[in-house]
Formats: structure tokens, C-alpha cells, sequence
């Protein structure tokens, strides 16, 4: 059933993405926002007690209505439940808008315009930057985007799913990268700051639920590229200092591809990895710096990974229909 699910949720997200600002997202916005107004009173206690109600409330109610709809009414309509939650987990097209723009700027050679774009998308102020480094910040922030909102979403709901959890893992990975990031901006902003200890057990919470999907995607990458670069560089990185979940994908990305990336900015995502920087400079040194025809390379490492996910998937299926 979670094979059936996740063709379904990934042919929804392509025959029609979810925009910025849809009905769910700001749902779920709301519900976060209530949830840290009403129960963050900046206590040690109360961090973790604002995290498992923002992100396991919507996530035991998917699951509540997936179950429900299993034993009353038959595993079709749990099947679709689980796709429709698994289509609004996903966002492969709410970030490759952004990277197809950047990449038309820079084909047309209009470095100043990729420039601002970039900005765009990373909700910061635009600088004049290099074009190589253009490149590499593209490359670097569409392999997190696609990391964590197609490969990371798939592996815990895969994982949940086969538990007979349906689409609890989807909920959880998503509801626990976004709180972060909201909780993040909202302080930086002074909309609405957050206690030091929700922030710390927010953070803390979200390495854990990123460690196994970074690394499936780190194994993932290496596969469908260059794997004894990718494995060697991913090896490299870990034995310096405390390895990052955001390091460790872009230290085999860029093994996988050959290319230097440097870490260097990860918005609009959780400021939690920014050591990777140095570390990452130290493993991938002596490889070629990004150029435009890297990007080329780098859309067609990420859809190959698309399609041994699902080749993986059905093939998981299959062995367990005919077991």
C-alpha cells in the first residue's frame, strides 16, 4: 500500500505542486504559532512539551484517520489518505521553481538577476557574488531542498508505513524540519522570539529525526554517482570533528558529482549545520569548482535517486506479495 501511496502523492506533486501559502501550509503554520503562544513559558519542561504537541498532534491525527478509514472502511481510502499526507509532506516543485530560474539567469548570462533570484530564495539581503559561487550555493541549497522534502519524507514514511503507521513518518520528518525553521525566522525577526529551550530541544529533536534520512540519501547519491568518491569523501568528513546531517550529504553530493561545495549558506533552513563550512572545504579540496554544466549534473543525480526510490519501493512490494 505505501508503494501505491507514494506513486500517487508523487504524480499529484508534479501534475500540480502545492504553492506558497496554501490553505495547509498555513494551517499548519497556525496551529504552530497557537501551540508556542499558549505553552512556552521558556522553562526546560516546556520545550519538549510545545515540540510533542506542534508536531505529534497533527501526526497521531493522520494517523487516527488513516486507521480509521483502514478498519471502517476498507484500505483503498487509507491508501489515498496516505498519498494526499504524503503530497502535502512533499516540495519537489516548490524549490525547483527556483533553481530553474536561477539556472535560465545564468545560461543567459545575467549574472546580476541570478544574483537577486538567489537572494529571493534564500530570504536574504542580495550581494554581489561570483558566478561560481552562484552556482555552488545553487547546487548546495537545491540538494538540501530535495534531501528534505522528497528523500528524507519518503524514507520515514517507508519506515512508518511498513510498521502499519501509514503516514505518521511523512508528518513527523515534515512538522519536524518546519518548527525549526519557523521557530528560527520568528525569533530572528522579533515576531514572535522563542524560549532558549524550545529552540535547544527543537534543534536537538531534528538532528535525530534527520540522521537515518541523511545518510539513506548520502548512500542514495553515492549509488546513482561516482560511489567510491562519494563514499570516500563521506568517510573523510566524518572523521573531522562532529559531522552534520547538512555536511554529510553535501561532503557526498560533492564526491558524487566531483565538485567543490562548501556548506557556506543552508537558508532557508535551520542555522543548526554551519560548521560544516570548514570541514567540507577539507574533504572536497583539489575538486573542479561548480560551473553551469555541474547543474545539468546535479538535476540528473537527484532524478535518478527519484527513480531507484521507487524502483526500491516496488521491488520491497513485490517480494512482500509474493512472501
Amino acid at each position: 500500500m505505501s508503494f501505491i501511496s507514494v506513486i500517487l502523492a508523487l504524480l499529484l506533486e508534479q501534475a500540480r505542486p502545492l504553492k506558497r501559502g496554501n490553505i495547509i501550509h498555513a494551517t499548519m503554520r497556525a496551529w504552530v504559532r497557537w501551540c508556542t503562544r499558549t505553552l512556552d513559558a521558556g522553562r526546560p519542561m516546556h520545550g519538549w512539551l510545545v515540540w510533542g504537541l506542534a508536531v505529534g498532534g497533527p501526526a497521531l491525527a493522520a494517523l487516527a484517520i488513516y486507521l480509521l478509514l483502514q478498519f471502517l472502511v476498507g484500505w483503498p481510502l487509507a491508501v489515498l489518505w496516505s498519498a494526499l499526507v504524503l503530497y502535502a509532506s512533499l516540495g519537489f516543485r516548490q524549490f525547483s521553481f527556483h533553481f530553474t530560474q536561477i539556472r535560465d539567469a545564468l545560461a543567459a548570462g545575467d549574472d546580476a538577476l541570478a544574483n537577486r533570484l538567489l537572494a529571493d530564495w534564500l530570504r536574504t539581503e542580495a550581494i554581489d557574488l561570483p558566478r561560481t559561487e552562484i552556482i555552488g550555493r545553487v547546487i548546495e541549497n537545491s540538494v538540501l531542498a530535495s534531501h528534505r522534502h522528497v528523500f528524507a519524507v519518503l524514507v520515514w514514511f517507508s519506515v512508518l508505513a511498513a510498521l502499519g503507521l501509514g503516514p505518521l513518518g511523512a508528518v513527523l520528518y515534515r512538522l519536524a524540519e518546519f518548527v525549526v525553521r519557523y521557530w528560527q525566522h520568528q525569533s530572528e525577526s522579533n515576531h514572535q522570539p522563542v524560549s532558549v529551550a524550545l529552540m535547544f530541544d527543537a534543534r536537538k529533536a531534528w538532528d535525530v529525526m534527520d540522521w537515518l534520512p541523511a545518510r539513506a540519501t548520502a548512500i542514495s547519491f553515492a549509488v546513482v554517482g561516482n560511489f567510491e568518491e562519494a563514499i570516500d569523501a563521506w568517510r573523510r568528513y566524518a572523521q573531522q570533528g562532529s559531522p552534520s546531517n547538512d555536511g554529510l550529504v553535501l561532503a557526498a553530493t560533492g564526491g558524487a558529482v566531483n565538485i567543490a561545495l562548501r556548506g557556506t549558506d543552508t537558508r532557508p533552513y535551520p542555522p543548526t549545520q554551519a560548521a560544516a563550512a570548514p570541514l567540507l572545504d577539507d574533504v572536497l579540496a583539489g575538486r573542479p569548482t561548480p560551473e553551469l554544466p555541474h547543474l545539468a549534473i546535479v538535476v540528473g543525480l537527484v532524478w535518478r535517486t527519484v527513480v531507484m526510490w521507487v524502483l526500491l519501493l516496488a521491488l520491497l512490494t513485490l517480494a512482500r506479495l509474493l512472501g
